[in-house]
């Protein structure tokens, strides 16, 4: 009794306790020992959580940087979920003091880069969610303080490259995934060192043949999915996992897969290939323990040539789902509803033209060196070589071959002559920031086929000759930001077929010409933040149809470049925040209505916005800002009902009868927007959707007076009909006693 008494006393004083240290703007459960901060538009993490927390959830907040040691006041947490909170920066340290935590959801944030020690002190994680970030590449040792993690979620980033042990430091991870990135290539090292892996998730990505050496290394994984990507043929020997039971290669582009394909992974027992590009398939005759294998969506033609398929799987008892696309007599039919004896060929020899003219891949030996220039440091582990801040003032020759790293960012460079990497044919990542670089010269990057990420950033160069980047067919993430380009450097992207990203903020550049993105047919992100900008030629941007970002903010543009956005069918994000624009007319963004999500108008001094300025937008709109604006009102927003964030602060709204329809909208909405009121004087700096004014105008309640006429009616009608009921009854009565 006295134990019970005692457990009352001590739950009482704790919820006490929290309710005093509770954050304001937050809800705190002192039972759950569990705080709520969700879309609060909260800037930072709050600094009087109770103590005793376990469980935080601040998703949809405005927390762009978690600097060192934010949570170190609430140690006790087990769950953080910091989901759509604009997160940007992750500093060093950032998360030390959390060592109980088991569950870190940083997912649909702007995270572009994991630093060493950004995830140091999490050492209990179990579940880290990064899915849906701007993660370009991850740093060696990013992970190397997770011991207990058993899922890692980077699915839906923008990964170009693994590099080898780049998961090290992972004991006991059960499953990574890396589905929807750009992955081209992937280091034979890349999972090294992951015993207990058993799932890993490489779907929607770009790779066009296995990473068999890469894959050869999950002894333990039983799970592989890697459809998705633009593979064309699988050759012998081309799988080597000792326990991978599940394969998927759905969704490809497979035309031949070889009978010997899978040998060196006995334990298979179910092979998923539907949707590829397969007339025939081989008897897998050594795989003992197969048993399912998917063909659904293949052409297949049900000849001779998949005779000898169709016995083994019979005999071997395989169940194989697929319907045949030919000859015409068998069109449609199940391959197992068929007699051998039937599966003929017409002697044309088509199928067998087409297979013998599938080309193979060459694979380029790979040659040790293990030198390191002076003054450099030289990683045999990680295929990377450091010459930071080392004051050089000219590039040194000598790496090893297989460096796939090479850091000399901060150094003196001035130029960079014709043949400067000798040698790297590995060469992924290339830092070059902040090295007085000038000028370019053509053949600088010669050799360079596989580099991936070239960095630039912060020098001098004002120009560049269309042959600088020949050769570097790869090369997928361009960094020029922060230079002193006055024009876009026309022609110098020619060569680069596989450009995704290309960074140009924080020059001079002055406008956007036609043909100034010539050759960039693949190009998805451009970033111009912080130019000159004053004007964007109606075709400047056809050369980029595949553009699903468009960064314009900080330039001085006078008016949203409508025409231009007509070449942009994919385009998923607009920022035009901090031009100078007063006006936006009807139809502006109307050429890309059907792809838009998220688009960025706030900061520009603003005045006035045509009532059909959004006409098309609204469905698929996830994120609108418009706040520090100067314009009294809004046209309709009704159609935008799939918001996730809208900020309409620091707008002077006029609450007058003309804003009622806003009002009405914003009532219906479960969001914060931060509006307020800037005149009329008594309800200045008051929330539009608290004050009463718009009570007195006309329809204000119209919809529940018509409800409340309606309903006296309907009772009065009832009434009626019960009196005359009732006299009916009446005068049956006397007539009965007649």
């Amino acid at each position: 009794m006295w134990a019970s008494l005692g457990l009352l006393l001590t739950s009482a004083l704790v919820g006490k306790v929290i309710a005093e240290r509770c954050p304001q703007i937050c809800i705190c459960d002192g039972i759950k020992h569990q705080v709520t901060c969700l879309k609060k538009n909260l800037t930072e993490v709050p600094v009087n959580i109770p103590q005793i927390t376990q469980k935080l959830d601040l998703r949809g907040n405005e927390i762009k940087v978690i600097p060192r040691g934010t949570f170190l006041p609430i140690p006790y947490l087990t769950h953080l979920n910091l989901q759509k909170s604009q997160v940007a920066s992750v500093e060093e340290g950032a998360f030390r003091g959390l060592g109980r935590l088991v569950y870190l959801n940083l997912a649909s944030n702007n995270i572009a880069f994991l630093y060493q020690e950004a995830l140091d002190g999490l050492s209990s994680l179990q579940q880290l969610i990064l899915e849906n970030n701007r993660i370009e590449e991850i740093k060696p040792g990013a992970f190397g303080q997770l011991g207990f993690l058993s899922f890692l979620n980077l699915a839906r980033n923008s990964l170009v490259y693994l590099p080898d042990m780049v998961f090290q430091g992972l004991p006991l991870i059960k499953w990574i995934n890396l589905s929807h990135n750009t992955l081209h290539v992937i280091a034979n090292e890349a999972f090294g060192g992951l015993p207990t892996l058993r799932r890993l998730s490489l779907d929607h990505n770009e790779l066009q043949f296995l990473p068999t050496e890469a894959l050869s290394r999950l002894s333990g994984t039983n799970w592989l999915e890697i459809g998705h990507n633009p593979i064309t043929y699988i050759g012998e020997e081309a799988l080597e996992m000792a326990s991978l039971k599940q394969l998927f290669l759905d969704n490809m582009a497979l035309q031949d897969v070889s009978h010997r394909a899978f040998v060196r992974s006995p334990l298979l027992h179910t092979i998923d290939f539907h949707n590829n590009q397969l007339f025939v398939l081989h008897p897998l005759r050594e795989m003992a323990y197969l048993k399912k294998i998917n063909l659904t969506g293949n052409p297949v033609l049900c000849t001779c040539n998949m005779r000898p398929f169709k016995e083994w799987a019979e005999k071997a008892r395989i169940h194989v789902d697929v319907a045949c696309a030919g000859p015409a007599a068998f069109k449609g039919q199940q391959l197992e509803s068929l007699r051998t004896r039937d599966m003929k060929c017409g002697g044309h020899g088509y199928e067998e033209e087409l297979l013998a003219s599938l080309p193979t891949l060459p694979r380029e030996p790979e040659e040790d060196a293990p030198k390191c220039p002076a003054g450099c440091t030289c990683s045999s582990d990680f295929h990377h070589a450091n010459c930071e801040s080392r004051q050089m003032q000219s590039i040194p020759k000598g790496f090893p071959s297989n460096t796939q790293l090479l850091d000399l960012h901060h150094n003196e460079f001035h130029s960079i002559p014709k043949g400067s990497f000798p040698g790297l044919k590995n060469l992924t990542s290339l830092h070059l920031q902040n090295c007085k670089t000038a000028a370019l010269q053509p053949g600088a990057f010669q050799n360079l086929k596989n580099l991936v990420y070239l960095y630039l950033s912060n020098n001098s160069i004002t120009s560049i000759d269309p042959d600088v980047f020949q050769g570097n067919i790869q090369l997928a993430y361009l960094y020029l930001d922060s230079n002193r380009f006055t024009q876009m450097p026309k022609g110098a992207f020619s060569f680069l077929p596989n450009l995704l990203s290309l960074h140009l903020q924080h020059n001079s550049i002055g406008q956007l010409s036609d043909k100034d993105l010539e050759g960039m047919e693949k190009l998805r992100w451009l970033y111009l933040t912080g130019n000159h900008i004053t004007h964007v030629s109606p075709k400047a941007l056809r050369d980029a149809k595949m553009l699903e970002k468009l960064h314009l903010d900080e330039n001085f543009l006078q008016e949203v470049p409508t025409r231009s956005l007509r070449e942009l069918p994919n385009l998923i994000e607009l920022k035009l925040s901090k031009n100078p624009i007063k006006y936006i007319g009807g139809g502006a963004f109307l050429p890309v209505a059907r792809s838009l999500q998220h688009l960025y108008l706030d900061s520009m001094g603003l005045e006035q916005v045509s009532f059909r300025a959004f006409t098309g937008l609204g469905p698929k709109i996830k994120s609108l800002y418009l706040e520090k604006n100067k314009m009294h009102n809004l046209p309709s927003l009704r159609s935008f009902t799939a918001l996730e964030v809208i900020n309409l602060s620091d707008i002077p709204f006029y609450c007058n009868c003309q804003l009622l329809p806003l009002r009405k909208w914003l009532d219906r909405l479960n969001l914060r927007v931060g509006a307020t009121c800037s005149s009329p004087a008594d309800v200045r700096g008051q929330k539009v959707k608290l004050i009463s004014t718009f009570q007195t105008c006309p329809g204000w309640g119209t919809k529940k007076a018509k409800r409340t006429s309606s309903t006296k009616a309907r009772a009065g009608k009832r009434s009626n009909r019960k009196r005359w009921s009732g006299n009916v009854q009446i005068k049956r009565s006397k007539k009965s006693k007649a």
